[in-house]
């Protein structure tokens, strides 16, 4: 049974493949958030590969800043949901593996379109009042980008989760401090997160590495001590864009590009192969 940190590194190496392979993509972010998909869907969430639509009697994750969908392919993947050997068409023609999430292309693990940023924790929220009015008692996990939440759609569904109570969604912010043209303190910044979704009426959760695959899972199950108490629940997590690639580490500028042939070289030199390339 390989480790966590094994298929996080294997992601990794999926990823930056990928991105090369189809000459466009979002290395960056997808980079960053390896560790935290390795744990919700190797350790934390309950799930079936298998998929249903609905999630009946299970957990469910919604995935807002989509853009990253290559760590989110890779994971779905690695995970059991679809052939590895499909990661290989991502972003070509007819793929069902499109460059945002599509759920037109019935792969299984998509359960909403998410190309256009702001909307995840509407539909977030909608799914978790849904397992409510279903007495279903699983959880829904979402995540999004710290650039994301100068969306002001947020803020609307941020404040209806904390008015209707919706205490079975445990929501997660990826807060590299990047976002496409810039760092999010020159495009615009975001202020105290913390200090705002308190306002707003949430139950908030620092996790000050978002790289440590344990620390995330630790956080992850933190948060679940929280469900059913009242308050949706948010994880604040700093992560590094580009991380586990040392050239990428830090720069806006790997939102939205792929590595050239001797750039994906260096990067694979960095990612040993773990679990076997697709």
């Amino acid at each position: 049974m390989p480790s966590l940190q094994e298929i996080a590194t294997q992601i990794r190496r999926d990823i930056v493949r990928m991105v090369h392979g189809a000459a466009s993509g979002h290395p960056g972010g997808s980079l960053g958030c390896a560790d935290y998909f390795t744990a919700l869907y190797f350790k934390v969430m309950k799930h079936d590969p298998k998929f249903n639509m609905d999630a009946v009697n299970e957990d469910v994750f919604f995935l807002s800043n989509g853009h990253i969908s290559p760590v989110f392919y890779s994971t779905l993947a690695r995970a059991g949901y679809f052939d590895i050997k499909e990661l290989a068409t991502f972003r070509k023609l007819n793929s069902r593996l499109q460059g945002h999430p599509a759920t037109h292309e019935h792969l299984p693990g998509i359960r909403m379109a998410s190309g256009s940023l702001g909307q995840g924790m509407s539909v977030s929220i909608g799914a978790a009042l849904a397992k409510k009015l279903n007495n279903d008692s699983h959880i829904v996990y979402s995540l999004h980008g710290d650039g994301e939440l100068d969306e002001g759609q947020n803020w609307e569904a941020i404040m209806f989760a904390a008015h209707h109570k919706v205490d079975n969604l445990i929501s997660t912010v990826d807060w590299n401090g990047q976002q496409i043209d810039g760092t999010t303190n020159q495009v615009m910044a975001l202020g105290d997160l913390g200090a705002k979704f308190l306002a707003f009426g949430w139950e908030v959760i620092h996790l000050d590495n978002g790289n440590d695959v344990d620390a995330v899972v630790a956080t992850l199950d933190k948060a679940k001590t929280f469900v059913g108490k009242g308050k949706p629940i948010v994880i604040l997590m700093k992560t590094v864009m580009g991380k586990g690639v040392d050239f990428m580490e830090g720069h806006h500028e790997w939102h939205g590009i792929a590595p050239n042939d001797e750039q994906l070289a260096k990067a694979l030199a960095q990612l040993p192969e773990t679990l076997g390339d697709y």
